[in-house]
């Protein structure tokens, strides 16, 4: 097997769907000698944020000298991305051994999402990392993910999302969520709603857990050229500067440097100058990231109204200028009415695509219909490739910036047409 036709399998198995039990899982992992337990871990789950603090935290680590596994989801363009050790990809002949191991394993319930979670940690495995911040796929309790017992675990922050799944209200998503605390664990929490908290604080006290919360246990203080200031559960850091852009990345950082702090107490050799540099040196793409400069493009995975507001507050404190062109794609499980509407009156053209997924998570251009966009605003152009030709037209015509956005699988396409951008 060689990676073209590992990544083919792999793929396959999206014709599976989505399976939220443990069991399955649970005893695949027993089958490979539970390799998730061989080395130290962090698990972050949350709405919006996770891949941000995810990077952030790694690189921290990375500064205090460590070997570290980053698992994260979606990719972008190359589906390595899921799987990094010190910041490299796991190489294609590494994961054609796996996967051709793995299946081997598996039985015909295992998700792609399973088997992608399985391969993560053997890959971890195999190279010996020191520690793995994981990220969670979807929600927490049932999550496959949810079967290592981490160091630290981060909720991010939580807004309504997946509700099919997750349940149609904050309080059942915040459970979901939750699931990730331990018994006798520590938790870093970004989530601001009073409700929200009330759920986390109960499920950490039925584990017996301690649950650290921003704005009560720790807090951050923004500037506006880029720096913060950290005020932590031990420490203070001033003038922090924070690459990723937007507000919200401050706050993101703050959950990093948490959780940092907590993995210190653990034991861990994490001091001021690896926070520092760590933060410093964050990489992470598809988050405010420009990719064209005539006319400028800017792609932001937002994939729901919250960071979809975040995204345009980001828009309005950062960048000068008249409102941008939006190019928009969203998958059908998404909140795309209500992301449309924060989009509408700040935008000077809307063009709409659909992201190449399966058919079952696209969206059509009746579903589009449905949301009655003016028509004097929004087009539906449903090839992603013409869509954003045209967007670049308009925006070159116009003299405004293209953003990209409602989708991290609508960023990497854009991302992967080279001779456009």
């Amino acid at each position: 097997m060689n990676a073209q036709e590992a990544l083919r399998y792999l793929f396959s198995l999206e014709s599976r769907g989505i399976h939220l039990d443990l069991d399955p899982v649970t005893r695949l992992f027993r089958v490979l000698g539970n390799p998730q337990e061989s080395y130290r871990t962090v698990h972050v789950a949350g709405t919006n944020g996770k891949g941000s603090v995810a990077a952030m935290l790694s690189s921290i680590l990375m500064q205090a000298g460590l070997r570290v596994g980053l698992y994260t989801s979606p990719h972008l363009v190359d589906f390595r991305e899921r799987i990094r050790v010190d910041g490299a990809m796991i190489p294609e002949d590494e994961l054609a051994l796996l996967v051709d191991r793995l299946r081997r394993c598996v039985t015909g319930e295992t998700t792609f999402f399973e088997f992608t979670t399985a391969l993560a940690f053997l890959y971890f495995q195999q190279v010996s990392v020191d520690i793995a911040v994981v990220e969670v796929g979807m929600g927490g309790r049932l999550d496959a993910t949810n079967c290592i017992d981490p160091d630290v675990s981060i909720i991010t922050n939580i807004s309504l999302e997946h509700e099919m799944y997750l349940g149609r209200c904050l309080a059942s998503i915040a459970e979901e969520k939750g699931g990730i605390i331990k018994d006798r664990g520590i938790c870093v929490s970004g989530a601001a709603q009073a409700g929200v908290r009330k759920v986390l604080g109960r499920i950490a006290r039925e584990h017996k857990a301690r649950l650290l919360v921003k704005g009560k246990d720790f807090s951050v203080r923004r500037f506006g050229n880029g720096t913060c200031s950290y005020f932590g559960i031990n420490q203070k850091i001033c003038h922090l500067r924070v690459p990723l852009v937007g507000r919200h990345q401050c706050d993101n950082a703050a959950l990093a440097l948490a959780a940092a702090e907590v993995l210190a107490e653990k034991g861990t050799a994490i001091d001021d100058r690896a926070m520092i540099r760590g933060i410093a040196e964050t990489r992470w793409e598809g988050r405010f990231e420009r990719i064209r400069e005539n006319p400028l493009v800017i792609v932001d995975g937002a994939h729901n109204p919250a960071g979809m507001r975040a995204l345009f507050r980001t828009v309005a404190e950062e960048m000068e200028g008249p409102p941008p062109v939006v190019l928009f794609g969203v998958m059908s499980d998404k909140r795309y009415k209500d992301m449309l509407r924060v989009i509408d009156p700040r935008s000077e053209r809307v063009i709409v695509t659909f992201p190449r997924v399966e058919r079952s998570k696209r969206l059509s251009v009746e579903d589009i219909r449905t949301a009655r966009l003016r028509e004097d605003l929004f087009e539906i152009i449903p090839d992603p490739r013409a869509a954003y030709g045209r967007a670049l037209e308009l925006a070159g015509e116009r003299n405004r910036m293209l953003l990209v956005t409602g989708s991290l699988y609508l960023v990497g396409e854009i991302k992967d047409m080279g001779e456009l951008v």
